[in-house]
Protein backbone atom coordinates (compact mmCIF):
# COMPACT_ATOMS: atom_id res chain seq x y z
CA UNK A 1 0.00 0.00 0.00
CA UNK A 2 2.58 2.43 1.46
CA UNK A 3 4.53 1.97 -2.36
CA UNK A 4 1.50 2.27 -4.51
CA UNK A 5 0.83 5.43 -2.46
CA UNK A 6 4.01 6.87 -3.28
CA UNK A 7 4.22 5.75 -7.05
CA UNK A 8 0.42 8.31 -7.12
CA UNK A 9 2.75 10.93 -5.10
CA UNK A 10 5.33 10.94 -7.53
CA UNK A 11 3.15 11.02 -10.41
CA UNK A 12 0.88 13.68 -9.01
CA UNK A 13 3.83 16.10 -8.30
CA UNK A 14 4.81 16.87 -11.79
CA UNK A 15 1.50 18.01 -12.27
CA UNK A 16 1.01 20.30 -9.57
CA UNK A 17 4.51 21.93 -10.56
CA UNK A 18 2.93 22.18 -13.88
CA UNK A 19 -0.03 24.25 -12.92
CA UNK A 20 1.61 26.01 -10.25
CA UNK A 21 4.44 27.02 -12.90
CA UNK A 22 1.28 27.69 -16.03
CA UNK A 23 -0.45 29.93 -12.96
CA UNK A 24 3.27 31.89 -12.89
CA UNK A 25 2.89 32.61 -16.18
CA UNK A 26 -0.36 33.43 -16.33
CA UNK A 27 0.38 35.82 -13.85
CA UNK A 28 2.85 37.54 -14.84
CA UNK A 29 0.83 38.20 -18.42
CA UNK A 30 -1.54 39.80 -16.97
CA UNK A 31 0.47 41.85 -14.44
CA UNK A 32 2.40 42.90 -17.73
CA UNK A 33 -0.71 43.95 -19.26
CA UNK A 34 -1.94 45.46 -16.23
CA UNK A 35 1.17 47.55 -16.52
CA UNK A 36 1.10 48.99 -19.93
CA UNK A 37 -2.44 50.28 -19.07
CA UNK A 38 -1.47 51.83 -16.44
CA UNK A 39 1.07 53.41 -18.81
CA UNK A 40 -0.86 54.10 -21.32
CA UNK A 41 -4.37 55.08 -19.74
CA UNK A 42 -3.23 59.46 -19.40
CA UNK A 43 -2.93 59.18 -23.13
CA UNK A 44 -6.17 57.08 -23.96
CA UNK A 45 -7.82 59.73 -25.04
CA UNK A 46 -4.96 60.70 -27.51
CA UNK A 47 -4.78 57.03 -28.44
CA UNK A 48 -8.71 56.95 -29.25
CA UNK A 49 -7.83 59.94 -31.53
CA UNK A 50 -5.00 58.63 -33.58
CA UNK A 51 -7.56 55.65 -34.09
CA UNK A 52 -10.21 58.05 -35.47
CA UNK A 53 -8.48 60.03 -37.47
CA UNK A 54 -8.90 58.28 -40.83
CA UNK A 55 -12.42 58.78 -40.52
CA UNK A 56 -12.29 62.43 -38.70
CA UNK A 57 -9.69 63.39 -41.83
CA UNK A 58 -13.09 62.53 -44.60
CA UNK A 59 -15.77 64.20 -42.80
CA UNK A 60 -17.03 67.74 -43.31
CA UNK A 61 -15.66 70.68 -41.78
CA UNK A 62 -16.50 70.95 -38.59
CA UNK A 63 -18.26 67.12 -37.78
CA UNK A 64 -17.43 65.10 -35.16
CA UNK A 65 -18.03 61.84 -33.79
CA UNK A 66 -20.81 61.65 -30.87
CA UNK A 67 -21.40 59.90 -27.90
CA UNK A 68 -25.03 58.10 -27.29
CA UNK A 69 -24.53 56.63 -24.03
CA UNK A 70 -23.81 58.28 -21.04
CA UNK A 71 -20.54 56.18 -20.40
CA UNK A 72 -19.28 56.31 -23.55
CA UNK A 73 -16.75 58.93 -23.24
CA UNK A 74 -15.29 56.83 -20.70
CA UNK A 75 -15.34 53.62 -21.71
CA UNK A 76 -14.64 53.87 -25.69
CA UNK A 77 -11.31 55.01 -24.91
CA UNK A 78 -10.31 53.33 -21.88
CA UNK A 79 -11.69 49.49 -23.79
CA UNK A 80 -9.65 50.77 -26.77
CA UNK A 81 -6.20 51.64 -24.01
CA UNK A 82 -6.63 47.77 -22.76
CA UNK A 83 -7.10 46.88 -25.94
CA UNK A 84 -3.50 48.15 -27.21
CA UNK A 85 -2.17 46.99 -23.86
CA UNK A 86 -3.06 43.81 -25.22
CA UNK A 87 -1.61 44.00 -28.27
CA UNK A 88 1.42 45.53 -27.10
CA UNK A 89 2.28 43.02 -24.49
CA UNK A 90 2.15 40.07 -27.18
CA UNK A 91 5.54 39.67 -27.29
CA UNK A 92 6.13 39.39 -23.55
CA UNK A 93 2.70 37.10 -22.97
CA UNK A 94 3.87 34.39 -26.20
CA UNK A 95 7.27 34.45 -24.07
CA UNK A 96 6.08 33.31 -21.22
CA UNK A 97 3.92 30.69 -23.15
CA UNK A 98 7.07 30.04 -24.70
CA UNK A 99 9.24 29.77 -21.31
CA UNK A 100 6.27 27.03 -20.53
CA UNK A 101 6.42 24.56 -23.32
CA UNK A 102 9.91 24.69 -24.44
CA UNK A 103 11.20 22.78 -21.55
CA UNK A 104 9.21 19.54 -23.55
CA UNK A 105 10.38 20.28 -27.01
CA UNK A 106 12.98 18.63 -28.93
CA UNK A 107 16.07 20.66 -30.20
CA UNK A 108 14.90 20.88 -33.97
CA UNK A 109 11.28 22.03 -32.81
CA UNK A 110 12.59 24.64 -30.76
CA UNK A 111 14.91 25.55 -33.55
CA UNK A 112 11.70 26.16 -35.77
CA UNK A 113 9.52 27.18 -33.18
CA UNK A 114 11.06 30.72 -32.28
CA UNK A 115 10.91 32.08 -35.74
CA UNK A 116 7.35 31.36 -36.22
CA UNK A 117 6.70 33.16 -32.76
CA UNK A 118 8.67 35.81 -34.04
CA UNK A 119 6.91 36.05 -37.28
CA UNK A 120 3.30 35.55 -35.96
CA UNK A 121 3.94 38.28 -34.05
CA UNK A 122 5.75 40.19 -36.59
CA UNK A 123 2.68 39.53 -39.22
CA UNK A 124 -0.81 40.40 -37.22
CA UNK A 125 1.40 43.76 -36.37
CA UNK A 126 1.26 44.31 -39.54
CA UNK A 127 -1.82 43.32 -40.62
CA UNK A 128 -2.94 45.98 -38.08
CA UNK A 129 -0.70 48.48 -39.54
CA UNK A 130 -2.19 47.55 -43.57
CA UNK A 131 -5.44 48.33 -42.17
CA UNK A 132 -4.94 51.32 -40.63
CA UNK A 133 -3.06 52.89 -43.16
CA UNK A 134 -4.69 51.16 -46.60
CA UNK A 135 -8.01 49.66 -45.70
CA UNK A 136 -9.50 52.95 -43.53
CA UNK A 137 -8.49 55.38 -45.67
CA UNK A 138 -10.49 53.62 -48.41
CA UNK A 139 -13.04 52.74 -46.53
CA UNK A 140 -14.17 55.33 -45.34
CA UNK A 141 -13.71 57.66 -48.02
CA UNK A 142 -15.99 54.70 -50.05
CA UNK A 143 -18.56 54.90 -46.73
CA UNK A 144 -18.63 59.10 -46.53
CA UNK A 145 -19.08 60.03 -50.32
CA UNK A 146 -21.80 57.35 -51.23
CA UNK A 147 -24.79 58.60 -48.49
CA UNK A 148 -27.24 60.89 -49.44
CA UNK A 149 -26.12 64.64 -49.58
CA UNK A 150 -28.72 65.65 -46.93
CA UNK A 151 -26.93 63.13 -44.34
CA UNK A 152 -24.63 64.30 -41.68
CA UNK A 153 -22.25 61.54 -40.83
CA UNK A 154 -21.94 61.77 -37.50
CA UNK A 155 -20.77 58.03 -35.99
CA UNK A 156 -21.14 57.30 -32.13
CA UNK A 157 -17.68 56.63 -30.81
CA UNK A 158 -18.62 52.86 -29.12
CA UNK A 159 -19.58 51.76 -32.54
CA UNK A 160 -16.67 52.95 -34.50
CA UNK A 161 -14.27 51.33 -32.26
CA UNK A 162 -16.04 47.66 -32.05
CA UNK A 163 -16.13 48.60 -36.11
CA UNK A 164 -12.54 49.40 -36.36
CA UNK A 165 -11.39 46.47 -33.64
CA UNK A 166 -13.13 44.34 -35.79
CA UNK A 167 -11.22 44.67 -38.93
CA UNK A 168 -7.93 44.96 -37.07
CA UNK A 169 -8.60 41.79 -35.70
CA UNK A 170 -9.39 40.47 -39.17
CA UNK A 171 -6.44 41.47 -41.08
CA UNK A 172 -4.46 41.22 -37.86
CA UNK A 173 -5.16 37.20 -38.05
CA UNK A 174 -6.00 37.33 -42.07
CA UNK A 175 -1.94 37.90 -41.94
CA UNK A 176 -1.32 34.78 -40.17
CA UNK A 177 -1.89 32.63 -43.51
CA UNK A 178 1.59 32.31 -44.69
CA UNK A 179 2.22 31.02 -41.12
CA UNK A 180 -0.50 28.37 -40.88
CA UNK A 181 0.45 27.45 -44.59
CA UNK A 182 3.97 26.90 -43.60
CA UNK A 183 2.80 24.80 -40.85
CA UNK A 184 0.59 22.55 -43.08
CA UNK A 185 3.51 21.77 -45.46
CA UNK A 186 6.90 21.49 -42.95
CA UNK A 187 4.50 19.12 -40.61
CA UNK A 188 3.66 17.10 -43.70
CA UNK A 189 0.02 17.12 -43.33
CA UNK A 190 0.04 18.52 -46.67
CA UNK A 191 2.32 19.25 -49.87
CA UNK A 192 2.86 22.22 -51.82
CA UNK A 193 1.22 20.76 -55.38
CA UNK A 194 -1.70 19.43 -53.34
CA UNK A 195 -2.27 23.31 -52.30
CA UNK A 196 -1.65 24.41 -55.40
CA UNK A 197 -4.42 22.58 -56.96
CA UNK A 198 -6.48 24.36 -54.60
CA UNK A 199 -6.13 28.04 -55.55
CA UNK A 200 -9.60 28.45 -57.43
CA UNK A 201 -10.90 27.19 -53.45
CA UNK A 202 -8.79 29.26 -51.95
CA UNK A 203 -9.90 32.56 -53.52
CA UNK A 204 -13.37 31.64 -53.23
CA UNK A 205 -13.19 31.18 -49.42
CA UNK A 206 -10.85 33.99 -49.21
CA UNK A 207 -13.91 36.38 -51.01
CA UNK A 208 -16.28 34.55 -48.34
CA UNK A 209 -14.09 35.11 -45.16
CA UNK A 210 -13.78 38.74 -46.62
CA UNK A 211 -17.82 38.97 -46.79
CA UNK A 212 -18.16 37.50 -42.95
CA UNK A 213 -15.54 39.69 -41.40
CA UNK A 214 -16.52 42.85 -42.95
CA UNK A 215 -19.05 45.43 -43.78
CA UNK A 216 -21.12 44.55 -47.00
CA UNK A 217 -19.12 46.25 -49.85
CA UNK A 218 -17.21 44.82 -52.55
CA UNK A 219 -13.82 47.22 -51.59
CA UNK A 220 -13.42 46.35 -48.39
CA UNK A 221 -14.19 43.03 -49.41
CA UNK A 222 -11.80 42.95 -51.89
CA UNK A 223 -9.10 44.96 -49.59
CA UNK A 224 -9.18 41.40 -47.44
CA UNK A 225 -9.40 38.84 -49.80
CA UNK A 226 -6.77 39.75 -52.27
CA UNK A 227 -3.93 40.03 -49.64
CA UNK A 228 -5.32 36.51 -47.85
CA UNK A 229 -4.71 35.01 -51.34
CA UNK A 230 -1.58 36.92 -51.86
CA UNK A 231 -0.04 35.52 -48.43
CA UNK A 232 -2.11 32.29 -49.10
CA UNK A 233 1.02 32.45 -52.16
CA UNK A 234 3.88 33.40 -49.72
CA UNK A 235 2.97 30.58 -47.69
CA UNK A 236 3.78 27.97 -50.36
CA UNK A 237 6.66 29.43 -51.86
CA UNK A 238 8.20 29.28 -48.32
CA UNK A 239 6.69 25.43 -48.57
CA UNK A 240 9.08 25.17 -51.85
CA UNK A 241 11.91 26.78 -49.90
CA UNK A 242 11.58 23.98 -47.02
CA UNK A 243 10.88 21.35 -49.59
CA UNK A 244 13.92 22.22 -51.76
CA UNK A 245 16.72 22.46 -48.25
CA UNK A 246 14.96 19.12 -47.21
CA UNK A 247 16.14 17.71 -50.55
CA UNK A 248 19.73 19.36 -50.56
CA UNK A 249 20.08 17.95 -46.59
CA UNK A 250 18.86 14.37 -47.97
CA UNK A 251 21.20 14.38 -50.86
CA UNK A 252 23.85 15.40 -48.98
CA UNK A 253 23.66 12.81 -45.86
CA UNK A 254 23.34 10.09 -48.80
CA UNK A 255 26.63 11.78 -50.29
CA UNK A 256 28.15 11.48 -46.87
CA UNK A 257 26.62 7.65 -46.42
CA UNK A 258 28.60 6.75 -49.92
CA UNK A 259 31.79 8.53 -49.09
CA UNK A 260 31.78 6.70 -45.97
CA UNK A 261 31.74 3.32 -47.63
CA UNK A 262 33.71 3.38 -49.77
Amino acid sequence: MSDSGDKQDLGQAPLIEHLIELRSRLLRSVVAIFVIFLGLYPFANEIYTFVAQPLMALLPEGSQMIATEVASPFLAPFKLTLVVAVFVAIPYVLHQAWAFVAPGLYDNEKALAMPILASSVGLFYAGAAFAYYAVFPLLFQFFTQTGPENVAVMTDINQYLNFVLKLFFAFGVAFEIPIATFLLIASGATTVESLSKKRPYVILGCFVVGMLLTPPDVISQSLLAVPMYLLYEVGILFGRLVRYRRRKASQAEDETGEHDKS
